[in-house]
């Protein structure tokens, strides 16, 4: 709006400069490349990362698969900090016990897995994702993750592109007040040793 304001107050002004003018149109061009091109450039990106992390999620399915680990025995404090690097508050929420599963392909595996309290004692069960040989594996990524990565994606391309297109408007105005400057000090260089002067016409 204000650039539109702009190129109306500059139309038919006796003191408009051709640089006026042409600022004036340089930031209504600039708004109307963030409004209409930043969400389009937003959408474009969202879709694209949203297939793609479709895709992963097919293929994580595919790949990982869940199955039931048994608890053999609780890890040591000794030990589970080795294993379990996180904060004391997460370790509170967190034990880390010696479990056994069965892979996807049948062969048996035994290892220190991390579990919560509620399942954390000798016989208890709980669930792991592993790969097909029995190596546990992180869950797969859900559809409602990957759409919440993909609009994430979608914002940040449109603030990104809004935040170029900003930036190119701000590098072409310094420009154009070097410009300004340079016209102002070689009007001066003209003018200035007859300042004052009588009869020099000031």
């Amino acid at each position: 709006m204000r650039a539109a304001v702009g190129i109306w107050r500059w139309r038919r002004n006796p003191l408009r400069r051709a640089t006026d003018l042409f600022e004036a149109w340089l930031a209504l061009v600039a708004a109307l490349l963030i409004v209409v091109t930043a969400p389009a450039a937003g959408w474009i990106t969202g879709a694209l990362a949203e297939e793609s992390l479709r895709q992963s999620v097919r293929v994580q399915r595919l790949q990982r698969h869940a199955t039931t680990a048994t608890v053999l025995a609780p890890v040591t404090p000794s030990r589970s900090a080795a294993f379990d690097p996180e904060t004391a508050t997460a370790s509170e929420r967190r034990r880390v016990v010696r479990a056994k599963w069965t892979a996807p392909d049948g062969s048996r595996h035994t290892g220190t897995l991390p579990t919560t309290p509620s399942a954390a004692h000798p016989g208890d069960t709980f669930r792991v994702w592993t790969d097909r040989s029995g190596r546990i594996v992180p869950r797969p990524m859900d559809p409602a993750t990957a759409d919440v990565h993909a609009a994430l994606a979608g914002v940040g391309a449109a603030l990104a592109w809004g935040l170029l297109v900003e930036c190119a408007r701000r590098l072409v105005l310094w420009r154009l007040v070097r410009r300004r400057h340079a016209d102002l000090d070689r009007a001066w260089a003209a003018v200035g040793p007859d300042w004052g002067r009588a009869g020099a016409g000031s």
